[in-house]
């Protein structure tokens, strides 16, 4: 019978993709931790989401973020089988432009409120989360090899989950700042 606990980590230790075992507060597992956040949060984003289109593109993004934590799971990063590549990022990015074409470019670098419905607000929650997921993994690459391909991934996808937030508000309520 299959256990899902497993009693080693009981001393704060943890083991990564390849076995090594590290901290369980060591950046590294702080860094695919909050990629596995950033997942369950889309997870949840995508459940308030009526648009097919953009809910498929968000199932696609999660799991890639299987690949992305994988990779960060991995000491040498080297041995995880699937990567986030050029292609991915490129991909992310006819993303942001799609939904930058259907939006009025003249509203779309106004501060707003975030969430002026549900999926919306959540989509916000869950950029957020990316860019806090990126910091991490910044701090990371100060001790440990970092591919660039996998941070220019992790900076696309908050511009793409704030295109596609941004996008989906009902009601934009821009700040307006007293000069």
């Amino acid at each position: 019978m299959l256990k899902i606990y497993t009693k080693t980590g009981d001393k704060g230790t943890t083991s990564l993709y390849d076995g090594t075992r590290v901290p369980k507060d060591s950046v590294r597992v702080e860094s695919y931790g909050t990629i596995d956040e950033l997942n369950s949060s889309i997870g949840l984003a995508r459940n308030y989401c009526e648009d097919e289109e953009i809910k498929n593109i968000l199932f696609k993004i999660q799991r890639s973020l299987f690949n992305v934590a994988g990779e960060l799971a991995t000491q040498d990063g080297e041995s995880f089988p699937e990567r986030v590549g050029e292609d991915d990022t490129v991909w992310l990015e006819n993303i942001i432009d799609h939904y930058l074409d259907l939006m009025n470019r003249d509203e779309v670098f106004q501060f707003i409120i975030p969430g002026s419905n549900l999926f919306s607000a959540a989509l916000h929650v869950s950029r957020t989360v990316c860019r806090r997921a990126e910091r991490r993994i910044l701090k990371l690459a100060e001790e440990a090899p970092i591919r660039s391909d996998l941070v220019k991934y992790v900076n696309r996808l908050s511009d793409a989950l704030y295109t596609m937030a941004r996008f989906s508000e009902t009601e934009l309520n821009k700040v307006e700042f007293i000069k």
